[in-house]
């Protein structure tokens, strides 16, 4: 039977993308290739337990929600995750996928909402995005850039040029306590952009804590 590695499962609001406010189920794999500067999930890179699929989606079905969202970490750092969100799926699930951008996509289901986020030159990880998958990235994912000063908001401009993004979702979170979001929607509003201003709603509830 297939596992995961888990770090936890829990019940919370969504607090990003467009499914903002949702009532969601989170499964969040332990482990993850990065280390970005501004990681508020350092706790999922070596804490976890193995877990049978059918334990899992076992756990999932405690919640009356038909949101479920896969995290990490990185959750495509486990090949599994791929076979759990193939389930999830045809259980008839909504699912999306947070993926730091830096593993090939190519492999997740069609009907997964992935938010792939490009790391910007602060999160010191820009070196290892995978720039392939801006290529098979659907019209109904999200791309998200974490923006910790100018210098990260103007290189993203310039990513969303030269891949020609201007026709999907793109997400301009600014990092918590590093950038004020009065800053950066003055910066969009300056430059026209046609971006949706993201701010981590979980966080303005409760505060940058595990399990929320």
């Amino acid at each position: 039977m297939p596992t995961l590695r888990i770090n936890e499962i829990f019940y919370s609001i969504q607090g990003e993308s467009s499914r903002i406010g949702r009532p969601t189920v989170f499964v969040r794999l332990t482990g993850c290739p990065m280390r970005c500067t501004y990681c508020d999930t350092a706790y999922a890179f070596h804490a976890g337990q193995q877990q049978e699929i059918d334990e899992i989606i076992q756990e999932i079905q405690k919640f009356d929600t038909n949101y479920v969202t896969v995290t990490g970490g990185e959750p495509l750092a486990q090949k599994n995750c791929i076979e759990l969100m193939n389930q999830l799926c045809a259980l008839g699930y909504q699912v999306s996928l947070e993926t730091g951008g830096g593993l090939d996509i190519k492999d997740v289901n069609s009907q997964v909402k992935i938010i792939l986020d490009v790391k910007t030159p602060k999160s010191n990880e820009d070196k290892n995005n995978f720039w392939p998958n801006l290529a098979n990235i659907k019209k109904t994912d999200e791309i998200k850039f974490v923006i910790q000063d100018y210098e990260d908001f103007s290189w993203s401009i310039d990513i969303i040029k030269q891949y020609q993004l201007n026709q999907q979702q793109i997400l301009f979170s600014p990092v918590y306590k590093f950038l004020a979001s009065e800053q950066l929607a003055e910066w969009i509003l300056k430059h026209q952009l046609n971006v949706r201003l993201q701010l981590q709603l979980h966080k303005i509830l409760w505060g940058e804590k595990q399990g929320v």
